[in-house]
């Protein structure tokens, strides 16, 4: 007896990455890390700040001085 394949979505890695870094833009946003980058180390703190970003909810400062 032979069943039909099932069909079962899977979450890529891809999109488990972009989800992640959405929530890191959204967590950065919130502690003010996207509000200076006028200059490069505005730049360097925003990106630290949303690929770091659970260390952000910890309580860690990631802005560049």
């Amino acid at each position: 007896m032979r069943y039909a394949a099932t069909y079962s979505p899977r979450i890529g890695v891809s999109r488990l990455l972009a989800l992640y870094l959405i929530a890191g833009g959204i967590v950065a946003a919130t502690h003010t890390y996207w509000a200076h980058v006028h200059s490069l180390k505005g730049w360097g703190s925003a990106l630290l700040g949303t690929v770091l970003w659970p260390l952000l909810l910890l309580g860690i400062n990631l802005h560049i001085h």
